[in-house]
């Protein structure tokens, strides 16, 4: 039995901390989505008050006060924008994925359709690098930015390639993680230190931090689809075996699993279906595979700790370690 923590208290603990970075933050996400085109509101502020945690733009903002930025400074108008692009990775992945859910609701995709949904996270796009323009000072952090945006796009299309495969490897899944997913916390930590002009040595341990973390996000993510629910985690269980992902709870058990396992878990990748889950989740139990991918996201959680080593010491550092801890613990 895997035990985990709610979290709650951590993102208690960092809103109060940030103050009123975090109501400005929230204030500016809504003004940004100005438009003349009604459906372009009505999409992204759908899946913008659906519930997000906001933790990327929240590390991004606990960075920068961690090595020195001061309250209401360039840290905010930035998690604005990474907030836009993740948004716009999340609508175009529902489209991609035909998901059904997205943080407990029904998908924008399928609220609104899949054209409206590619559409408006095309907006949320050139929104979020209009507002680099306009408010983002540092070149550095213009170029982290930039460079990002295509290693997600490289993530997804090797996420695409890997599509009910059997035979991907845990390495080949690592570096698909790394792209998709870890890249942007990565950034977000990155650009805290860049805006903050800070010595490299404590950017270098910022952007360590911040890919470990989302490595051991991702990771998490991936345990709970097949132990989570929509009730607690916002999609079904095994909506990422329908979609014919190979994570790595999958993985594992498909290296682990007896032949008739291992025989279960290709028929389900291949066909997309839930009628194989019963086997599936009997493979990934009698394995221990999410019990093996619970470890490593703890591992990568533990380097993201280790890595705070090389930062000043404050309160903030303090939250960015149990922003560490909940990454590989959460239940949601």
């Amino acid at each position: 039995m895997i035990v985990r923590v709610t979290g709650t208290d951590v993102f208690k603990q960092a809103i109060r901390l940030v103050g009123k970075d975090w109501n400005l933050l929230n204030r500016l996400i809504y003004e940004s989505l100005r438009s003349d085109v009604p459906l372009v509101g009505r999409v992204a502020q759908y899946l913008l008050s659906s519930g997000g945690k906001r933790i990327r733009p929240m590390l991004l903002m606990l960075a920068a006060r961690a090595l020195g930025c001061p309250p209401g400074g360039p840290q905010v108008r930035a998690g604005v924008i990474v907030e836009y692009i993740h948004s716009a990775t999340l609508l175009h992945d529902d489209v991609v994925d035909e998901a059904e859910l997205r943080r407990g609701k029904t998908a924008a995709n399928v609220l609104h359709g899949p054209a409206a949904s590619v559409l408006v996270g095309d907006f949320l796009y050139s929104r979020a690098f209009e507002l680099i323009v306009k408010t983002l000072k540092k070149d550095r952090a213009v170029e982290v930015l930039a460079a990002t945006t295509n290693r997600i796009a490289e993530g997804e299309v090797l996420q695409l390639m890997n599509l009910k495969q059997a035979a991907v490897t845990e390495h080949q899944y690592l570096e698909v993680i790394r792209r998709k997913t870890a890249s942007l916390f990565q950034a977000c930590a990155q650009i805290g230190a860049i805006l903050a002009d800070a010595d490299p040595a404590f950017e270098k341990a910022a952007t360590t931090y911040g890919l470990e973390l989302g490595m051991a996000y991702q990771i998490t993510d991936d345990v709970l689809d097949y132990s989570g629910g929509a009730s607690a985690f916002g999609k079904s269980v095994g909506a990422d075996l329908k979609e014919g992902k190979t994570t790595l709870p999958i993985i594992y058990a498909m290296h682990a699993g007896s032949p008739y396992q291992q025989a279960a878990l290709r028929n389900a990748l291949r066909t997309g279906g839930l009628d194989n889950l019963p086997e599936v989740m009997e493979a990934i139990e009698s394995t221990g595979a999410l019990q093996y991918a619970a470890k490593r996201a703890g591992e990568a959680a533990g380097r993201a700790v280790d890595a705070l080593a090389g930062l000043p010491d404050s309160k903030f550092r303090d939250l960015l370690e149990s922003l560490a801890r909940f990454s590989a613990q959460r239940a949601f």
